[in-house]
């Protein structure tokens, strides 16, 4: 397995980063565990989860995911791997950390905390904003709708938030997904006049049939030296094929 160096970190990561997203829905522990071993004897060490985990996101498991990579991590040499996880947004699962999900300084720093816990580890290599704050199209959806704008903590708050953690030896590196050009720029933007820790990668929908990424998001990652990490690239299943003609396999989602 090749492996590369994350720009702007000392992060070497295999070039395929190993998801989690099903892990305590349509998979079990034992099952969790068996891919995660089966990744590494084949040469994976970046690992990727998040606090929402699993989906379809419900109360009676949220948080699974994370536990069950713990209770894995807690026998692996630690320092041979490099775990990635995310803080929710806003407004999606007011079952996360009791509803407050608004990315604060207070909550950023709640988030990890709870996520380390789960994780059964002292920190997190990577620890990145699993949707923007603000109103952007997400998840799908391609048209920015104004009317849909709300408040909420500011860029600049949750640079601070971030630089915190990184500061207290919490996470290594802190990270954006599913967020937009303006997003990626803004954030660097408030990086570098607070003079803090840039995010150092952009973890968006990329496949053969989600393009998004090859306009002026790619100049953006381009030119604040920011690696794209590509989710889905089989677009949720529809690339394998187990769809053509309008199959329906036993399970699918």
């Amino acid at each position: 397995m090749k492996r590369r160096i994350l720009p702007g970190t000392t992060l070497e990561v295999s070039e395929v980063c190993l998801g989690t997203m099903t892990w305590g829905e349509q998979n079990s522990e034992a099952e969790a565990h068996e891919q995660l071993d089966h990744a590494v004897a084949h040469g994976i060490n970046f690992i990727d989860t998040a606090e929402m985990y699993p989906v379809p996101p419900r109360a009676e498991t949220q948080g699974r995911t994370e536990s069950y990579l713990g209770s894995w991590l807690a026998r692996q040499r630690r320092d041979r791997l490099v775990i990635a996880t995310k803080v929710a947004g806003p407004g999606r699962r007011d079952w996360i950390r009791g509803g407050r999900t608004d990315l604060t300084r207070a909550n950023i720093a709640e988030a990890v905390d709870v996520s380390l816990g789960r994780l059964r580890t002292d920190y997190i290599d990577l620890f990145q904003i699993h949707w923007p704050q603000r109103n952007v199209p997400m998840f799908g959806a391609v048209e920015f709708d104004p009317a849909a704008e709300r408040e909420g903590p500011s860029i600049d708050e949750q640079v601070d938030g971030m630089a915190a953690m990184v500061r207290a030896g919490k996470i290594r590196h802190w990270a954006l997904s599913n967020e937009t050009t303006w997003g990626v720029v803004s954030f660097c933007r408030a990086a570098k006049a607070q003079g803090a820790p840039a995010p150092v990668t952009l973890q968006n929908s990329c496949s053969l049939v989600a393009r998004s990424v090859d306009g002026d998001l790619a100049e953006a990652l381009f030119r604040e030296s920011m690696s794209l990490l590509a989710y889905s690239p089989l677009a949720g299943g529809l690339l394998t094929g187990k769809y053509v003609g309008g199959a329906t396999p036993a399970g699918a989602r």
